[in-house]
Protein backbone atom coordinates (compact mmCIF):
# COMPACT_ATOMS: atom_id res chain seq x y z
CA UNK A 1 0.00 0.00 0.00
CA UNK A 2 1.32 3.30 -1.47
CA UNK A 3 1.96 5.86 1.65
CA UNK A 4 3.53 9.60 0.14
CA UNK A 5 2.70 11.42 3.16
CA UNK A 6 5.80 9.84 4.73
CA UNK A 7 7.40 10.59 1.31
CA UNK A 8 6.94 13.55 2.02
CA UNK A 9 8.82 13.72 5.45
CA UNK A 10 11.31 11.57 4.27
CA UNK A 11 10.32 9.29 6.94
CA UNK A 12 9.88 5.56 7.57
CA UNK A 13 5.94 4.46 8.74
CA UNK A 14 7.61 3.20 12.50
CA UNK A 15 9.18 6.85 12.75
CA UNK A 16 8.48 8.53 16.43
CA UNK A 17 6.40 11.37 16.78
CA UNK A 18 9.77 13.07 17.35
CA UNK A 19 11.43 12.18 14.36
CA UNK A 20 8.44 13.09 12.59
CA UNK A 21 8.83 16.50 13.94
CA UNK A 22 12.11 16.79 13.89
CA UNK A 23 12.12 15.97 9.63
CA UNK A 24 9.07 18.16 9.51
CA UNK A 25 10.89 21.22 11.10
CA UNK A 26 14.01 20.64 8.98
CA UNK A 27 12.12 20.69 5.43
CA UNK A 28 10.17 23.40 6.66
CA UNK A 29 13.07 25.79 7.17
CA UNK A 30 14.63 24.47 3.68
CA UNK A 31 11.60 24.76 1.58
CA UNK A 32 9.93 28.22 3.30
CA UNK A 33 8.93 30.51 1.22
CA UNK A 34 11.18 33.50 3.01
CA UNK A 35 14.04 31.62 2.92
CA UNK A 36 13.70 29.50 -0.62
CA UNK A 37 12.86 32.08 -3.72
CA UNK A 38 12.64 28.83 -5.97
CA UNK A 39 9.20 29.27 -7.70
CA UNK A 40 8.40 25.87 -6.78
CA UNK A 41 9.45 25.83 -3.12
CA UNK A 42 6.33 27.14 -2.07
CA UNK A 43 4.12 24.51 -3.33
CA UNK A 44 6.52 22.31 -1.67
CA UNK A 45 6.17 23.91 1.65
CA UNK A 46 2.30 23.62 1.56
CA UNK A 47 2.95 19.81 0.97
CA UNK A 48 5.18 19.22 3.97
CA UNK A 49 3.02 21.04 5.90
CA UNK A 50 0.04 18.97 4.85
CA UNK A 51 2.09 16.04 5.29
CA UNK A 52 2.74 16.48 8.80
CA UNK A 53 -0.86 17.71 9.68
CA UNK A 54 -1.92 14.49 9.39
CA UNK A 55 1.26 12.53 10.09
CA UNK A 56 1.42 14.88 13.72
CA UNK A 57 -2.19 13.85 14.62
CA UNK A 58 -2.88 10.60 16.20
CA UNK A 59 -6.41 9.85 14.75
CA UNK A 60 -5.52 11.53 11.78
CA UNK A 61 -2.34 9.26 11.34
CA UNK A 62 -4.08 5.95 12.30
CA UNK A 63 -6.93 6.79 9.43
CA UNK A 64 -3.99 7.78 6.82
CA UNK A 65 -2.12 4.56 7.97
CA UNK A 66 -5.31 2.17 7.26
CA UNK A 67 -6.07 3.79 3.75
CA UNK A 68 -2.93 5.05 2.67
CA UNK A 69 -3.12 6.89 -0.95
CA UNK A 70 -6.01 5.52 -1.69
CA UNK A 71 -7.61 8.40 0.66
CA UNK A 72 -6.74 10.11 -2.84
CA UNK A 73 -7.99 7.91 -5.34
CA UNK A 74 -4.82 5.67 -5.76
CA UNK A 75 -2.54 8.93 -6.39
CA UNK A 76 0.03 10.44 -4.66
CA UNK A 77 -0.48 13.41 -2.56
CA UNK A 78 1.75 15.56 -4.88
CA UNK A 79 -0.29 14.52 -8.18
CA UNK A 80 -3.58 14.77 -6.52
CA UNK A 81 -3.34 18.08 -5.04
CA UNK A 82 -2.08 19.30 -8.41
CA UNK A 83 -4.90 17.52 -10.23
CA UNK A 84 -7.30 19.71 -7.62
CA UNK A 85 -6.20 23.14 -9.38
CA UNK A 86 -5.43 26.23 -8.17
CA UNK A 87 -8.63 27.16 -6.66
CA UNK A 88 -8.38 24.69 -3.90
CA UNK A 89 -6.23 24.64 -1.11
CA UNK A 90 -4.42 21.82 0.25
CA UNK A 91 -5.63 22.58 3.76
CA UNK A 92 -9.24 22.49 2.60
CA UNK A 93 -8.24 19.00 1.44
CA UNK A 94 -7.12 17.91 4.43
CA UNK A 95 -10.39 19.34 6.38
CA UNK A 96 -12.63 17.47 3.98
CA UNK A 97 -10.91 14.44 4.16
CA UNK A 98 -10.54 14.16 8.36
CA UNK A 99 -12.47 17.09 9.53
CA UNK A 100 -16.54 17.50 9.15
CA UNK A 101 -17.15 13.50 10.37
CA UNK A 102 -15.43 11.97 7.31
CA UNK A 103 -16.68 8.27 8.12
CA UNK A 104 -14.56 4.87 9.34
CA UNK A 105 -16.06 3.10 6.14
CA UNK A 106 -13.70 4.41 3.94
CA UNK A 107 -12.54 7.17 1.02
CA UNK A 108 -12.84 6.86 -2.44
CA UNK A 109 -16.36 5.59 -2.92
CA UNK A 110 -19.70 5.71 -0.38
CA UNK A 111 -19.90 9.17 0.63
CA UNK A 112 -16.16 9.50 1.17
CA UNK A 113 -13.32 11.50 -1.11
CA UNK A 114 -12.57 10.21 -4.54
CA UNK A 115 -10.55 10.98 -7.40
CA UNK A 116 -13.47 12.78 -8.88
CA UNK A 117 -13.83 14.88 -6.06
CA UNK A 118 -15.16 15.55 -2.47
CA UNK A 119 -18.49 12.95 -2.13
CA UNK A 120 -22.20 14.38 -1.69
CA UNK A 121 -22.79 12.44 1.46
CA UNK A 122 -20.38 14.97 3.21
CA UNK A 123 -21.40 18.30 1.76
CA UNK A 124 -24.99 17.50 2.51
CA UNK A 125 -24.03 16.83 6.56
CA UNK A 126 -25.62 19.05 8.74
CA UNK A 127 -23.35 20.78 10.56
CA UNK A 128 -19.95 20.24 8.86
CA UNK A 129 -16.69 21.20 10.59
CA UNK A 130 -15.50 24.47 8.77
CA UNK A 131 -12.21 25.00 11.01
CA UNK A 132 -9.44 24.73 8.80
CA UNK A 133 -5.81 23.42 10.66
CA UNK A 134 -2.74 24.14 9.38
CA UNK A 135 1.38 24.95 10.40
CA UNK A 136 2.60 28.66 10.25
CA UNK A 137 6.31 28.89 10.73
CA UNK A 138 7.72 32.09 12.07
CA UNK A 139 10.95 33.45 12.74
CA UNK A 140 12.62 33.59 16.88
CA UNK A 141 12.42 37.61 16.96
CA UNK A 142 8.75 37.40 16.14
CA UNK A 143 7.87 34.82 18.50
CA UNK A 144 9.45 36.69 21.11
CA UNK A 145 8.60 40.47 20.50
CA UNK A 146 5.37 39.56 18.26
CA UNK A 147 4.15 41.09 15.27
CA UNK A 148 2.63 40.44 11.85
CA UNK A 149 2.70 37.51 9.47
CA UNK A 150 1.21 37.70 5.88
CA UNK A 151 -0.14 34.09 5.05
CA UNK A 152 -2.20 32.74 1.95
CA UNK A 153 -5.26 30.30 2.92
CA UNK A 154 -7.62 29.51 -0.73
CA UNK A 155 -6.44 32.46 -2.79
CA UNK A 156 -6.75 34.92 0.28
CA UNK A 157 -4.02 37.12 1.37
CA UNK A 158 -4.12 38.63 5.07
CA UNK A 159 -2.07 39.36 8.44
CA UNK A 160 -2.04 37.67 10.78
CA UNK A 161 -1.22 38.68 14.62
CA UNK A 162 1.45 36.67 16.06
CA UNK A 163 1.23 37.12 20.23
CA UNK A 164 4.20 38.26 22.37
CA UNK A 165 5.87 35.17 23.64
CA UNK A 166 4.61 32.53 21.83
CA UNK A 167 6.03 29.00 21.79
CA UNK A 168 6.68 25.91 19.09
CA UNK A 169 2.97 24.17 19.59
CA UNK A 170 0.94 27.25 20.59
CA UNK A 171 -2.00 27.82 18.32
CA UNK A 172 -4.09 30.89 17.45
CA UNK A 173 -7.36 31.36 15.61
CA UNK A 174 -8.06 34.08 12.91
CA UNK A 175 -11.96 34.00 13.25
CA UNK A 176 -13.64 33.78 9.76
CA UNK A 177 -10.91 32.75 7.89
CA UNK A 178 -11.88 28.98 7.75
CA UNK A 179 -14.13 27.09 5.10
CA UNK A 180 -17.16 28.34 3.95
CA UNK A 181 -20.30 26.15 3.61
CA UNK A 182 -23.89 27.68 2.34
CA UNK A 183 -25.97 28.34 5.00
CA UNK A 184 -23.04 27.83 7.55
CA UNK A 185 -21.19 30.29 9.38
CA UNK A 186 -17.71 30.65 7.67
CA UNK A 187 -15.28 28.62 9.78
CA UNK A 188 -11.70 29.51 11.52
CA UNK A 189 -8.09 29.50 10.78
CA UNK A 190 -6.38 27.65 13.57
CA UNK A 191 -2.73 27.74 13.23
CA UNK A 192 -0.19 25.89 15.65
CA UNK A 193 2.90 27.49 15.14
CA UNK A 194 6.59 26.36 14.96
CA UNK A 195 9.36 28.66 15.70
CA UNK A 196 12.67 28.53 14.50
CA UNK A 197 15.90 29.10 15.71
CA UNK A 198 17.69 32.16 16.05
CA UNK A 199 19.12 33.13 12.53
CA UNK A 200 22.27 34.74 13.86
CA UNK A 201 22.37 32.00 16.77
CA UNK A 202 23.56 34.64 19.56
CA UNK A 203 19.70 33.74 20.99
CA UNK A 204 18.11 30.95 22.93
CA UNK A 205 15.24 30.29 24.79
CA UNK A 206 15.04 28.81 28.29
CA UNK A 207 10.96 28.68 28.72
CA UNK A 208 10.06 32.18 29.98
CA UNK A 209 14.30 33.23 29.94
CA UNK A 210 16.45 34.11 27.30
CA UNK A 211 20.03 33.58 26.93
CA UNK A 212 22.11 36.74 24.85
CA UNK A 213 25.58 35.59 24.15
CA UNK A 214 27.81 39.09 23.63
CA UNK A 215 31.22 40.19 22.87
CA UNK A 216 33.86 41.53 25.41
CA UNK A 217 37.05 43.11 24.36
CA UNK A 218 39.75 41.41 26.38
CA UNK A 219 40.80 44.65 27.79
CA UNK A 220 37.75 45.24 29.44
CA UNK A 221 37.48 41.13 30.23
CA UNK A 222 41.17 42.24 32.12
CA UNK A 223 40.42 44.98 33.46
CA UNK A 224 36.67 45.26 33.87
CA UNK A 225 34.65 48.14 31.54
CA UNK A 226 30.96 49.02 30.29
CA UNK A 227 29.86 46.90 27.48
CA UNK A 228 26.48 48.39 25.19
CA UNK A 229 24.41 45.35 24.37
CA UNK A 230 21.48 45.67 21.73
CA UNK A 231 18.76 43.44 23.30
CA UNK A 232 15.61 42.79 21.83
CA UNK A 233 13.77 45.45 24.30
CA UNK A 234 15.99 47.96 24.43
CA UNK A 235 19.89 49.03 24.57
CA UNK A 236 21.58 48.43 27.74
CA UNK A 237 24.98 49.25 29.12
CA UNK A 238 26.55 46.11 31.12
CA UNK A 239 29.26 47.15 33.80
CA UNK A 240 31.72 43.91 33.25
CA UNK A 241 33.97 43.60 36.65
CA UNK A 242 37.95 42.66 36.48
CA UNK A 243 38.80 39.22 35.06
CA UNK A 244 35.61 38.11 33.57
CA UNK A 245 35.76 34.41 32.65
CA UNK A 246 34.60 33.26 29.11
CA UNK A 247 30.38 32.47 29.44
CA UNK A 248 30.48 34.24 32.75
CA UNK A 249 26.72 34.96 33.57
CA UNK A 250 25.24 38.40 34.15
CA UNK A 251 21.13 38.65 34.86
CA UNK A 252 19.27 41.23 33.62
CA UNK A 253 15.57 40.72 35.23
CA UNK A 254 12.31 41.64 33.47
CA UNK A 255 13.89 41.64 29.64
CA UNK A 256 13.21 38.42 28.70
CA UNK A 257 9.91 35.97 26.96
CA UNK A 258 6.47 37.29 28.05
CA UNK A 259 4.49 34.24 29.83
CA UNK A 260 1.06 34.58 28.14
CA UNK A 261 -0.75 33.75 30.63
CA UNK A 262 0.67 35.47 33.96
CA UNK A 263 1.75 38.34 31.40
CA UNK A 264 5.35 38.73 33.41
CA UNK A 265 8.83 38.59 31.45
CA UNK A 266 11.48 36.28 31.78
CA UNK A 267 14.94 37.08 32.59
CA UNK A 268 17.69 37.74 30.30
CA UNK A 269 20.93 36.14 30.72
CA UNK A 270 24.02 37.51 29.00
CA UNK A 271 26.76 35.17 28.09
CA UNK A 272 30.28 36.58 27.82
CA UNK A 273 32.16 36.36 24.66
CA UNK A 274 35.96 36.81 25.23
CA UNK A 275 37.44 38.40 22.46
CA UNK A 276 40.88 37.80 21.67
CA UNK A 277 42.79 40.63 19.97
CA UNK A 278 44.77 39.32 16.42
CA UNK A 279 48.85 39.31 17.22
CA UNK A 280 49.51 40.61 13.66
CA UNK A 281 47.49 43.35 14.94
CA UNK A 282 49.71 44.23 17.98
CA UNK A 283 53.01 46.11 18.63
CA UNK A 284 55.88 43.68 18.51
CA UNK A 285 57.23 44.95 21.81
CA UNK A 286 54.06 44.39 23.38
CA UNK A 287 54.10 40.55 22.10
CA UNK A 288 57.62 39.93 22.81
CA UNK A 289 56.88 41.35 26.71
CA UNK A 290 53.74 39.22 26.61
CA UNK A 291 55.47 35.65 25.40
CA UNK A 292 57.95 36.45 28.10
CA UNK A 293 55.67 37.25 30.80
CA UNK A 294 52.07 35.78 30.56
CA UNK A 295 51.67 32.17 32.20
CA UNK A 296 52.10 29.84 30.50
CA UNK A 297 49.62 27.63 32.93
Amino acid sequence: MSKSLYETLQVSENSTPTEIKKAYRSLAKKYHPDMNKDPKAEEKFKEINAAYEVLSDEKKKAQYDMHGDSMFGGQNFHDFAQGQGGGVDINDILNQMFGGGAGASGFGGQGGFSSSGFGQQQRRQQAPDLDINANLTIDFQTAIMGGKKSITVSSETFDIKIPEGIQTGQKIRAKGKGSKASGFPQGDLILTLNVEDDYDELYSRDDDDLILRFDVPLYSALFGGKIEIETYHKTINLKVPQNTKQNQKFRVKDLGALNRKTKERGNLYLLANIILPKLENMDDDLVEQLKEKLPKS
